[in-house]
């Protein structure tokens, strides 16, 4: 079978690394990463603990389908309590960090309490260390990842770390690996940095063994020939997510200068087809693209900074090449704040992912920040002198900076939209989810998206469910509670398997998630039988929630998106009908009006014992 067997869990208070058996009941029901994970969490802290403290558990979480051929098969999961949200926190990534884990012999490595001085842990299969971080602490990513290769002499050792934005408690702050891949939203790398836990080294060596090696390499083979002529498969590896930034533009559904338009003028200036062209330097952004490990799609980016443009001038150490712009970036950085500027964009790209900060809650956090400049609440002596007026490149640039090295009025972008906006009287500016912000797609516009943001377990998402057909289709509530709840499971159970999501929609059918799974764990479960695992996880995510304090309160749309109408776009003149949608939401689900799922909910998906407490 293709777990491993084996948890880690490290105790930082007491200074020790202990191995243990995995449940195997609980890995039967819950599977791998998202959903294993968020049993342990819920088995390991009280939901009420605070999300900075030292009662927090922060849980690093791979699925049985790490490391295998399976194409996609290098996704893992940080789970733990989010400081941005006080919700639960499930953050995925990429890269190669996860397979190498799974490599070194563990399904889970659970993290306990807070260690008294800056370290690190070091993982060489069954060796684990607690190592003193003084050397890397106060460092960015990129420098802590090159200092822990060349200290171990160990240039196969993949790297996991928060920035100096973790290290200061940044509420959006990530966990970046492979210099550009992060567990990015909800602030899981302020968890790690609350922790005094810089990094996590790891080099594995004992590779995975799947149940049945034939049958897994023919589901394989088919998934991959099924990849390869699918054109959304195609579309990702060429134009990776950018393009949607063009096709958000079309539609009327591409939040801009903080959602007050739905439409962004400066488009033609930061899409795909403008980072291929040559500047009047002759500069191309795009370089090439890129895969994370095991990946048959390569939808990354990688790409690099005019050395003409006025964020580098006479800052040579950057002009190299690093993770390009994808949309959540593109979007935040630029339409969200009014910047047409791609070079600034890519700037605002290499400081999120080196320093280690959410792009999508920085932007959403600057656009406000920018939307409360103009109305002459924040001035120019709390902005440390910058004009912060929508459309400036110059802001972007350098408050991107401010924040991820905690200087200046960085320090308050650093809190996140909610709580910024609440420190300035303006709690209705903060576009918010449960605290976290939105990525790039209007509810008003797509509805069906705006009830997976209100309904996510995380705060405002856009990868927990996929609605996007239907809302294309019809820009009305009518309909949308159903898709939503069955994406949200079906992507619950995907989560859970260590593949990417974008797998689904580059060609990877339906049955073939079951026949992976099921020829690499050496089971019989239905295609039903997933999807019920995804339902399970969805639901004690719920009650983690509401045992943290959420309520059915926390599970709406900011006022703005509620009652001021898209004033262009296919959806011109519509408001966000979450009235109509959340109700007809909970009763599919087997909630209560009030947002609780039902003792017989939980009784059919084995929680029946949580009914009782």
């Amino acid at each position: 079978m293709s777990w491993q067997g084996k948890i880690l869990r490290v105790d930082l208070t007491k200074g020790t690394a202990t191995p243990e058996d995995l449940n195997m009941d609980w890995a039967h029901a819950y599977l791998g990463e998202r959903g294993l994970a968020t049993k342990y969490l819920w088995e390991s802290m009280d939901p009420k603990a605070d999300p900075l403290g030292p009662d927090n558990v922060l849980i690093y979480a791979t699925g049985p389908l790490n490391g295998t051929m399976a194409s996609t098969s290098g996704r893992y999961a940080v789970v733990t309590k989010g400081p941005l949200t006080g919700a639960i926190a499930c953050s995925n990534s990429g890269g190669k960090f996860g397979a190498e884990l799974k490599y070194a012999g563990y399904d889970l490595l659970i993290v306990h309490g807070r260690a008294d001085k800056p370290c690190y842990l070091k993982i060489y299969d069954d060796e684990v260390e607690i190592l003193p971080a003084d050397e890397i602490w106060g460092t960015t990513v990129w420098h802590t990842e090159e200092w822990l290769k060349a200290h171990h002499q160990e240039p196969q050792m993949k790297v996991a770390s928060c920035g100096v934005a973790g290290e200061n408690l940044v509420r959006y702050a990530c966990v970046v690996n492979d210099l550009h891949r992060a567990a990015g939203r909800s602030g899981v790398g302020a968890v790690m940095g609350s922790k005094n836990l810089k990094a996590v080294a790891v080099r594995g060596t004992k590779g995975v063994q799947v149940a049945d090696p034939k049958a897994f390499m023919k589901v394989v083979q088919e998934s991959h020939a099924a990849m390869a002529a699918s054109s959304g498969r195609k579309e990702l590896t060429e134009e990776g997510t950018h393009s949607m930034i063009d096709m958000m533009q079309e539609f009327g559904g591409l939040p801009t200068r903080n959602f007050a338009d739905v439409q962004f003028e400066g488009t033609s200036r930061i899409n795909p087809e403008f980072g291929r062209t040559p500047n009047e330097h002759g500069h191309v952004n795009l370089i090439t693209n890129k895969a994370c490990f095991g990946c048959t799609i390569a939808c990354g980016r990688i790409a690099h900074i005019d050395e003409k443009h006025f964020s580098i001038v006479n800052r040579k150490e950057y002009i190299h090449a690093s993770g390009g712009i994808e949309y959540e970036a593109a979007y935040a950085f630029g339409p969200l704040c009014g910047v047409d500027d791609i070079d600034a964009l890519q700037f605002a790209t290499f400081m999120t992912n080196e320093h280690g900060f959410d792009p999508i809650s920085f932007g959403g956090t600057l656009a406000a920040a920018m939307e409360l400049y103009e109305m002459g609440v924040i001035t120019k002596e709390d902005t440390d002198g910058v004009d912060l007026s929508f459309g400036s490149a110059e802001a972007l640039v350098v408050m991107s900076e401010k924040t991820g090295k905690y200087e200046g009025f960085g320090q308050i972008l650093g809190l996140g939209s909610k709580l910024m906006c609440e420190k300035y009287g303006h709690p209705e500016v903060a576009m918010v989810v449960k605290g976290q912000e939105f990525a790039g797609y209007d509810s008003r516009a797509l509805q069906g998206m705006g009830l997976g943001y209100a309904t996510s377990n995380r705060g405002a998402c856009h990868l927990k469910h996929d609605v996007f057909g239907p809302d294309m289709e019809d820009q009305t509530g009518k309909g949308k509670a159903e898709p939503c709840k069955d994406s949200q499971d079906f992507i619950s159970m995907i989560d859970s398997t260590g593949l990417c999501l974008f797998a689904a929609g580059a060609g990877l059918k339906k049955p073939m998630w079951r026949d992976l799974v099921n020829t690499a764990c050496g089971t019989d479960w239905s295609l039903d039988d997933l999807i019920e695992t995804g339902e399970r996880v969805w639901n004690l995510e719920r009650m983690f929630n509401l045992k943290a304090g959420l309520t059915k309160a926390d599970d709406s749309l900011p006022e703005r998106l509620l009652k001021v109408p898209a004033p262009s776009g296919t959806a011109k003149g519509k408001v966000a009908e979450l009235d109509i949608m959340l109700p007809e939401y909970y009763e599919y689900r087997g909630w209560t009006p009030d947002g609780e799922p039902t003792s017989q909910t939980l009784t059919r998906l084995g929680l029946g014992d949580l009914a009782e407490n």
